[in-house]
């Protein structure tokens, strides 16, 4: 007995499907866990697992915080650059912040929980902190010395022209006193929270400041990775580190010095990328040869 054609039709449809269920649904997946079992294979498959005295600790590529459980720095460990991805380092939610280099004003609500920092505040936020950690210079240009962008809002009586009629200081609300007293003989106000003073009419002003061309703290230092897993630091990072880490764990600055030297991978081909330090492999190797105290 012949089948109605759409009933013919309708079957071969869910043959197919069934079979491509099998195929791609069931059999590739299988074969490919089967391959990332293989010697040499299995260690990358399971995410490059770094394991300390049988433990898991962390992986190999993905980077990882040297906190304590109220998020501050462990000074005995070597700190890995910032991540913006979920909570940090979250791979489920890798991600950069795309915030650009005109993000320089804050937003600051009257609820200080809806007030969101600029990318420059961040970067300066972040060289105060590595400043303050390990007893370097963290001035950096466009940085006010309490770690937010050094932006005035001026206000002229033509628009774009004309002499200056009121200064505000964007990123900065009272009580905290402006980064500066007075710009071109005008006093500096601070801002109040909820206004927008670039709809008002502000020009939007940096101020480089008296701060070094090269500051001593590193771009890594204060600048998220694209994807917020970034497990490496650069050497210059490391180095400002070294003093904190041997003090904390009474070694040799030369000795840790070494090993830092030690987990620090040449450029891919010779000539592809930088110079970078595994941090999670370096810290371990400090508690494998100077142990806390």
């Amino acid at each position: 007995m012949r089948l109605p054609t759409w009933l013919a039709h309708h079957l071969a449809a869910l043959r197919a499907l069934l079979v491509f269920t099998v195929l791609l649904g069931l059999a590739y997946p299988l074969a490919l866990v089967a391959v990332g079992r293989l010697p040499g294979l299995a260690d990358r498959a399971d995410g490059s697992l770094v394991r300390a005295g049988g433990t898991p600790v962390g992986s190999a590529l993905i980077g990882q915080a040297f906190t304590d459980a109220d998020g501050n720095p462990v000074p005995r460990y070597f700190q890995s650059r910032p991540s913006v991805a979920g909570d940090g380092y979250d791979p489920t939610a890798t991600a950069a912040s795309n915030l650009g280099p005109e993000s320089v004003v804050d937003t600051i609500a009257t609820d200080p929980e809806q007030s969101t920092p600029s990318l420059l505040t961040q970067v300066c936020a972040r060289s105060k902190a590595v400043a303050d950690l390990d007893g370097v210079d963290g001035r950096r240009p466009y940085c006010t010395a309490d770690g937010v962008g050094a932006v005035l809002a001026v206000f002229r009586a033509d628009g774009l022209t004309g002499p200056i009629t009121r200064v505000v200081s964007v990123n900065q609300a009272a009580p905290a006193p402006p980064f500066l007293a007075t710009y071109q003989g005008v006093p500096v106000e601070p801002a109040e929270p909820g206004v927008d003073y670039l709809a008002a009419g502000g020009i939007v002003t940096p101020i480089r400041g008296d701060a070094p061309a090269e500051p001593a703290v590193p771009a890594d230092a204060v600048t998220a990775s694209g994807s917020g897993l970034d497990p490496h630091i650069s050497p210059a990072y490391a180095e400002i580190q070294v003093a904190r880490v041997a003090r904390e764990r009474g070694a040799d600055p030369a000795a840790v010095r070494r090993l830092v030297d030690q987990h620090t991978a040449g450029r891919s081909l010779g000539f592809l990328g930088a110079p970078a330090v595994n941090v999670l492999a370096l810290n371990l190797a400090l508690d494998e040869r100077f142990p806390a105290r």
